[in-house]
């Protein structure tokens, strides 16, 4: 079944795969995200419950913002990868000249 659902799409499946290493790595991420999901359940779990899916809101609204304060790596190869995004979607990037 597997199998014959990767041959009946391997078109889009395949697309991927033209894309070089910075931009499949910027395409394919997961870490980050699990790591936010991870420090997100840091700062609610300790509540037991909520009175209103506003303050779960801010909460999370909050932890996101104390996290911003770590998150100062830059994205590796950026530069290279800004040009390659632009080279495969042509017009879509606004660059801004400094």
């Amino acid at each position: 079944m597997v199998t014959k659902s990767c041959q009946n799409n391997w078109e889009h499946l395949s697309a991927y795969f033209r894309y070089s290493g910075p931009v499949k790595r910027l395409i394919y991420t997961t870490n980050p995200i699990e790591s936010l999901q991870r420090q997100i359940r840091q700062f609610t779990k300790t509540k037991g419950a909520f009175t209103s899916i506003n303050s779960l809101y801010k909460l999370v609204y909050c932890a996101i913002k104390k996290m911003e304060e770590k998150w100062t790596m830059p994205v590796r190869e950026w530069a290279l990868t800004i040009s390659q995004l632009d080279i495969f979607f042509p017009g879509r990037l606004k660059f801004e000249l400094r």
